[in-house]
C-alpha cells in the first residue's frame, strides 16, 4: 500500500512510502533510544512525512495508538501509530475516533 499525505499529483517519490518505510520512518524519530515516542518525537516523524497539519495528526495519533494513557507510543503500540498514518491516508480514521 502506498502513503503520502498531500493529494496533490506532483507528490514527489520520496514522499512515497510503504507500511515498513513508515515503521522504520517511526522508529528512527526515538532520539534518546528509550523505546517509545514522545509528542515532540512524532509530530516530527508527521514533519518528515510532509503532514501538512503535524501537531494535529499528533494530536491525533495520540488518541488512536496510546492505549495505556501513558503519554508515549511504546513499541507495543507503534503498529496502531503506523495504521493510524495509513488510515488518515485512506479516509478511514473518523470512525476510530469517535468511539
Amino acid at each position: 500500500m502506498v502513503f503520502f499525505f498531500r493529494k496533490d499529483k506532483n507528490v514527489p517519490a520520496s514522499l512515497l512510502a510503504e507500511r515498513a518505510e513508515i515503521l522504520s520512518l517511526f522508529e528512527s524519530c526515538d532520539v534518546n533510544r528509550d523505546g517509545k515516542l514522545s509528542k515532540e518525537e512524532v509530530k516530527a516523524g508527521f514533519e518528515r512525512l510532509k503532514s501538512c497539519f503535524p501537531g494535529f495528526r499528533t494530536q491525533r495519533a495520540f488518541k488512536v495508538a496510546d492505549k495505556n494513557g501513558d503519554g508515549f507510543i511504546s513499541k507495543a503500540e507503534l503498529q496502531e501509530l503506523v495504521d493510524y498514518v495509513l488510515d488518515c491516508y485512506e479516509g478511514k480514521i473518523a470512525g476510530k475516533l469517535k468511539k
